[in-house]
């Protein structure tokens, strides 16, 4: 078996770096234009290039985002976009619209396409379709199971790269193509706003009585209808590698720093403990209480081995579960003296018990015993968004790590 790709989101240059750090193979972004994540930050051309060759100092492949569904008027500049694309020397452009294909072919031929998951593949018979006119790479629907998959890999050519998502959040439509944010919000999903209106809260009406509304369970919270849970398959790796697919991809190009380093190495950890030795391979349960520290909505594993039925759906609440406060990163180690310096990005004081999610070894806690200011004054807090503060740490660490703290109802 060949070892898949892991393709992580990179929401802005800070969340690429941490995404390369921390294992991905490869990354996906987008630009101020044409991408569907315009609540993202986002890069602008200057930051792409940049991306695209931070990623190949480390021998990572960064992809371009360009799947919006166009209007004639976004036709105007994307042979220029992608031209830049190109000249930048990213690895591939991601796109969902057969006249954007066109363009790519003609501004430039030689840049690899992969089709991006808002196209809707769900056969084979697709799948060659795009693969014949030069499509080199398919992102398969989420609405597919297993067997589905198989079957395509089994009738397309070995010449046609195929990726899953394996994590992230669920859309209630055909992996995106949905117009509820259109029609309430006047926010187009496919060109990047989607308001998100399946996490609302909904109450049921009866038509003679307009006005008077009805929760649908008898309680007084209303539901949920359309809040899927996420999808999560780090305990499912084994099956997902009888596949024979190419890249596994994380969804959540506005997810933050702390999210992009933690799923990016509990994937890594999974995946390659399995194809190192696939017949002894066993999931750690450790493994899974680690994903959990981050922010999250409560998982399912979505289509792959049968239709999501009523349990796939979260019907009480529509907030994430979090378990864990996002502390600070750390800049920089002395190992003389043993010092860490810190960037802050939540309260933080002493006494504190935090844990550190590091880059490259297993994560331990500490208790903080002293802190100082940037200028050398012992403190006792650090109360400032991004404030910078030094702590002992006898421990070496990579600048990289991430300092987060259990929230006091665990603690206690």
């Amino acid at each position: 078996m060949t070892k898949p790709e892991l393709l992580i989101p990179a929401g802005n240059m800070e969340k690429l770096e941490f995404a390369i750090k921390y294992g991905a193979d490869a990354v996906y972004l987008g630009g101020k234009n044409f991408s569907l994540r315009a609540g993202a930050d986002n890069f602008s051309y200057e930051e792409m290039k940049e991306a695209v060759d931070f990623a190949h100092i480390y021998g990572k492949k960064a992809y371009i985002t360009l799947n919006i569904i166009p209007h004639n008027k976004d036709l105007e500049h994307i042979f220029e976009y992608i031209t830049y694309i190109a000249n930048i020397g990213a690895d591939a452009v991601i796109i969902s619209d057969p006249g954007v294909l066109e363009i790519v072919k003609s501004a430039a031929p030689n840049l690899k396409v992969h089709l991006s998951t808002q196209a809707n593949t769900v056969n084979w018979k697709s799948c060659n379709f795009w693969h014949n006119l030069g499509v080199k790479r398919i992102v398969l629907a989420r609405e597919l199971s297993l067997e589905e998959i198989k079957e395509i890999r089994r009738k397309t050519p070995k010449s046609l790269e195929l990726e899953v998502f394996i994590h992230g959040a669920m859309c209630i439509s055909y992996s995106g193509r949905c117009l509820i944010s259109n029609y309430m919000t006047y926010r187009e999903s496919n060109r990047g706003m989607c308001a998100h209106p399946c996490r609302y809260k909904y109450y049921l009406m009866e038509e003679k009585r307009p006005g008077k509304f009805f929760p649908v369970f008898e309680d007084d919270r209303g539901t949920y209808f359309f809040n899927s849970k996420d999808l999560c398959m780090l305990d499912k790796i084994p099956e997902l590698a009888e596949l024979n697919l190419t890249s596994y991809k994380v969804e959540g190009r506005m997810k933050s720093v702390h999210y992009v380093a933690q799923v990016t190495k509990s994937y890594r950890n999974v995946i390659d403990n399995f194809y190192e030795n696939p017949d002894k391979f066993h999931f750690r349960s450790e493994w899974m209480a680690e994903l959990l520290k981050t922010s999250h909505r409560e998982f399912t594993h979505g289509f792959y081995f049968d239709k999501p039925k009523q349990n796939g759906q979260i019907y009480d609440h529509s907030t994430y579960i979090r378990d864990y406060d996002f502390v600070g990163i750390i800049r920089h180690y002395d190992k003389k003296t043993k010092i860490a310096t810190v960037e802050q990005r939540n309260p933080v004081k002493i006494n504190d018990v935090v844990e550190l999610l590091c880059p490259e070894k297993d994560n331990f806690s500490i208790k903080i015993s002293k802190m100082w200011d940037d200028e050398g004054n012992e403190i006792f807090q650090a109360p400032h968004p991004n404030q910078i503060f030094k702590i002992e740490l006898d421990e070496e660490v990579n600048p990289y790590t991430i300092i987060r703290r259990a929230k006091e109802d665990i603690m206690r």
